[in-house]
């Protein structure tokens, strides 16, 4: 994280005996006026300023905004954690190791190519049911998808130990 903290936002709340870093909204003059959803939007740029691609400005801009105007500002959203479903997850793990490959072959590091933003990959609707009704039906089904998917599952594998906050 940044420690650019140009409205000295950057404060400590304690629960019982735990200390949070949080970003206080009311050290922003104009953020009491804005709906919940730009509060969390101003939280992400307090908590992402780094002077270059978060700046003062940016966070003016939009504690000043304006919702009867013409956006005139364009302002960065840096997800805190990203969660993906296998449908889009996969083809991301994919581009990586393609990414990665080609930083080999052209002389760089490949272990640099990593996700910007820890991420998680949710395997939540891929398996099938052949088998029902019996007492070793989830063991069939397993191994049934292990033998359709098995090079899948291989590719995740090696995707969940290969990359930095994966």
């Amino acid at each position: 994280m940044s420690n650019v903290d140009t409205f000295e936002s950057k404060s400590t709340l304690t629960v019982g005996d735990t200390d949070y870093e949080i970003y206080r909204l009311d050290a922003v003059p104009g953020a009491e006026k804005l709906p919940f959803s730009l509060k969390v939007l101003l939280e992400n740029l307090l908590r992402t300023e780094d002077g270059a691609n978060i700046t003062e400005e940016h966070i003016k801009a939009l504690a000043n905004w304006d919702p009867s105007a013409d956006p005139s500002t364009e302002i960065q959203f840096t997800p805190a954690r990203v969660v993906m479903q296998d449908f889009t997850g996969v083809p991301c793990i994919v581009d990586l190791a393609t990414m990665r490959e080609k930083v080999a072959e052209l002389g760089g590091n490949p272990d640099t190519v990593n996700p910007l933003a820890p991420a998680e990959l949710v395997i939540d609707h891929s398996v099938q049911i052949d088998a029902f009704g019996t007492a070793d039906a989830i063991e069939r089904n397993m191994d049934i998808e292990y033998q359709r998917n098995g090079e899948r599952y291989q590719f995740l594998r090696w995707g969940q130990t290969a990359f930095d906050d994966f």
